[in-house]
């Protein structure tokens, strides 16, 4: 059966997501490990992701652990910062699938009022043929329930889509469902992918 869609992650796909990189910059290694060895920031975000409100969910962190408040903070006031930046070898495949007619899905852990935000920097991120958005689904990857969802509201079974996620245990979740799939390390590894499929030409793929 042939490929009917291809589903992209964002972070770290076609946006670099690299909070420990932003503070390191910012507060110093040291300070940055003993920050996140003090505080589940990583937590912090899944609720956001699962559609929790972006500030209130933050700044209830921050006011959790005053010694960190400022720090925590920076996890919303300079959050654009720690989403960038764009993998343009990344964006360009999703317009070169789009342009040969091939529908592009979103499959994102990403917050409801963090998505629009990020929208207001990054125009590709309205372009996708459908999104699936954590926030609006209420259940974050790897969740069974959030392939199964795709699958229901496209109408498309896994082996008609390949997916292409940073996290292994995101594929392997997929890869369950009968989904065609590839761990993205780097936008040519995904381009050579897609040619591999049939689905662009080496060309378009660059």
């Amino acid at each position: 059966m042939s490929i009917k869609a291809v589903v992209f992650d964002i972070g770290n796909v076609l946006i670099e997501w690299q909070p420990e990189r932003f503070y390191d910059s910012v507060i110093g290694e040291a300070r940055r490990r003993e920050m996140f060895e003090s505080v589940d920031l990583h937590a912090m975000n899944d609720k956001v992701d699962l559609g929790h409100h972006f500030t209130e969910t933050i700044y209830a962190a921050a006011e959790d652990y005053p010694d960190w408040r400022a720090e925590i903070r920076m996890w919303h006031d300079r959050w654009i910062e720690m989403a960038s930046p764009v993998i343009d070898h990344s964006v360009r495949l999703m317009g070169a699938l789009q342009a040969k007619g091939t529908p592009v899905f979103s499959l994102t852990n990403f917050g409801i009022q963090s998505y629009d935000f990020a929208a207001t920097h990054y125009p590709f991120m309205r372009q996708f043929d459908r999104d699936f958005i954590s926030g609006h689904m209420a259940v974050i990857k790897p969740d069974a329930q959030i392939y199964q969802m795709l699958e229901d509201a496209s109408g498309l079974s896994g082996a008609d889509l390949i997916f292409t996620d940073d996290r292994e245990d995101n594929i392997a979740a997929a890869k369950a469902r009968g989904w065609n799939t590839h761990l993205f390390e780097g936008p040519q590894g995904w381009a050579d992918r897609l040619v591999a499929e049939g689905l662009l030409h080496m060309d378009e793929a660059a």
